[in-house]
């Protein structure tokens, strides 16, 4: 009969399972597997994953601290629905934290770097013009995170991925324009030629331009959608 682990070596390997778990179920969930307000069963996510409901049940505590999903007594885990004051106060603190990202940068950046956000910017362009919505999204997502990520604040950093992640939950659909995206890929291109010249001022101008664009848009979207939602009475 095999030893017994040290509890020490056990609560490790727990714990690094947990992580997986919760790795796995986030990214389904701001893959739109989960959409906001979905309940989430631990029982058949642990048949899924093929694990005990121990490491699922840790998972949900760990998206709760994240943000991502509520914990109800008595009735379960849901997936987090962003209302959208709680949206636009995200927009607010992350056009903040950009404005600042980009002035650190145009002050510090290096060539190489200044390639990859280049290469980047040309995937997106790429999904432009395939009118991939998806593809763009990917790429706009990984811009920004190693524009904050090239700063190398680590708690920026953890913030930032918090804020994109919450912000993520709330339903838009400005990327799925194709006229949209070109405009988005214009602002990107914007930035990268502010930051490169090594104009701090321009480069957190146009980070804060961006930021606030996306929000007026996002802000557009909402009245649009509730105009177009049938009324109670019109049912």
């Amino acid at each position: 009969m095999p030893a017994a682990l040290h509890p020490t070596i056990a609560l490790l390997q727990s714990s690094s399972l947990s992580s997986v778990v919760q790795q796995e179920i986030e990214r389904a969930i701001l893959a739109g597997d989960y959409p906001p307000g979905s309940k989430l069963s631990e029982a058949a996510l642990a048949e899924k994953l093929g694990v005990s409901r121990g490491p699922v049940r840790e998972a949900f505590r760990m998206l709760d601290e994240a943000g991502l999903v509520r914990s109800e007594k008595n009735r379960g885990v849901f997936v987090r629905a962003i209302p959208m004051d709680e949206a636009l106060e995200i927009f607010d603190l992350r056009a903040a934290m950009d404005e600042w990202v980009g002035k650190r940068l145009a002050e510090s950046i290096t060539a190489e770097q200044v390639r990859e956000l280049k290469a980047l910017v040309a995937e997106m362009e790429e999904a432009v013009k395939a009118q991939d919505a998806r593809l763009y999204h990917l790429a706009n997502l990984r811009f920004h995170d190693r524009m904050v990520e090239m700063v190398g604040n680590r708690k920026l950093t953890d913030t930032y991925r918090r804020l994109i992640k919450e912000l993520s939950l709330f339903r838009r659909q400005n990327l799925a324009d194709a006229v949209l995206m070109r405009t988005f890929l214009s602002e990107h291109k914007k930035i990268v030629k502010a930051i490169a010249s090594g104009d701090g001022q321009a480069a957190a101008r146009a980070m804060l331009e961006h930021v606030m664009q996306s929000k007026q848009r996002t802000l557009a979207n909402d009245v649009l959608q509730r105009g177009l939602a049938p009324s109670a009475s019109g049912r």
